[in-house]
């Protein structure tokens, strides 16, 4: 593991979906930019001290060198640093999970592709609400046409933590991703790249264009913390997408809206374990995962017995662990190991904030992606 160290978030995470998978050991890392908390961290999360490395060259160097030397890197740190450590570990020869987004621009984004791509290597991005059975079994109903041809998509992740100047009282995480030069792009960046990833995740179809509305709320703030953008699919559909950091009373409340020609599809992150379905002219229903009719592909608990947050996180590094142990057994991965976004996926997801923040310096002018 890159980052994760003391104070994180993210990388403790990724810990816990790595473990409950049960494929992965965590045996070295470079737990922070400063030596000594990386040995302080190596030593709370067990492991060997000679494997705490000062630097990411060092820990390629050292690991090399071991014929028990890691297989697979997870990188959680800030953004800014996403393309330089995932590129070094690529180029070594070695399997990245890399947190998101991918990179902070999409020329980086567009160079991993092809770098992952020439070595053979897995470059997984943990877009994690992909990993909800029931965000899996929206996308099913929408591939079999249940709702018919789509319409209408609306996609909104509020949050409400930084509807005050926080990164001015030193809260870590608030310092850094309201940092441009770390966080390359705000509210945008860290949650609305989730719902756009959702979007044309679960309804298979690609958004062509965007108009936007990028905001800074909070005085002096010098990264986006409310954006409004309007979407325009390929195939005609419209839809909406709203990520704000600013909106006081809201966790994490991500939610998709997907309506076709015969029937709609709604999810709330906050409740994950059910959709609401319609079908035209009928009553709306709950779909619940373990209901009979939903897939057990991706299902680790039976139902009734809530699953969320870390065990779609979770789904994921199963995913790729998939994918990993296919390539060296030389043999094609489950099918449902593909739905785990990798560096094309995040590099879609940098053309779309890319396109964003472009229409938002240009008054909202419609922008293709």
């Amino acid at each position: 593991m890159i980052g994760g160290g003391e104070g994180a978030f993210i990388g403790a995470v990724h810990r816990m979906a790595a473990r409950l998978d049960g494929r992965y050991q965590l045996v070295a890392g470079v737990f922070s930019s400063d030596a000594e908390k990386t040995q302080r961290s190596a030593k709370a999360l067990g492991v060997d001290e000679s494997r705490a490395y000062p630097s990411v060259e060092a820990m390629i160097a050292g690991e090399k060198a071991r014929p028990d030397g890691v297989e697979i890197v997870s990188i959680v740190t800030p953004n800014h640093v996403h393309y330089v450590q995932s590129a070094a570990c690529l180029e070594a020869g070695l399997d990245v999970i890399c947190d998101k987004p991918l990179t902070t621009n999409l020329a980086d984004a567009e160079k991993l592709v092809a770098l992952a791509a020439s070595k053979q290597r897995l470059l997984g991005v943990t877009f994690n609400y992909t990993g909800y059975p029931m965000i899996r079994h929206a996308k099913q109903l929408v591939a079999d046409g249940l709702i018919g041809t789509l319409r209408v998509v609306q996609a909104e992740y509020p949050q409400g933590w930084l509807a005050t100047a926080l990164e001015k009282t030193g809260q870590k995480q608030a310092s850094w991703r309201t940092d441009p030069k770390q966080a390359g792009a705000g509210a945008l960046g860290d949650i609305g790249s989730h719902a756009f990833q959702l979007v044309e995740f679960v309804t298979g179809e690609k958004v062509s264009e965007v108009a936007a509305d990028v905001t800074a709320i909070v005085p002096g703030r010098p990264i986006d913390d409310n954006v409004n953008v309007l979407l325009r699919f390929a195939s005609g559909a419209r839809g909406s997408l709203w990520a704000s950091q600013v909106a006081i009373g809201h966790l994490n409340s991500h939610r998709l809206r997907v309506y076709g020609e015969s029937g709609s599809i709604q999810w709330f992150q906050e409740r994950p374990e059910e959709l609401l379905f319609v079908e035209a002219g009928q009553q709306p229903r709950f779909v619940r995962r373990g209901d009979p009719e939903t897939p057990t592909s991706s299902v680790g608990l039976p139902g009734g017995h809530p699953e969320g947050f870390i065990e779609a996180f979770s789904q994921l590094y199963t995913d790729f662990a998939e994918r990993v142990l296919a390539r060296i057994e030389k043999r094609s991965p489950k099918a449902a190991s593909l739905f785990a976004p990798d560096a094309v996926t995040g590099t879609r997801v940098m053309a779309f904030i890319e396109a964003v923040l472009k229409s938002g310096k240009a008054n909202s002018a419609w922008t293709r992606i």
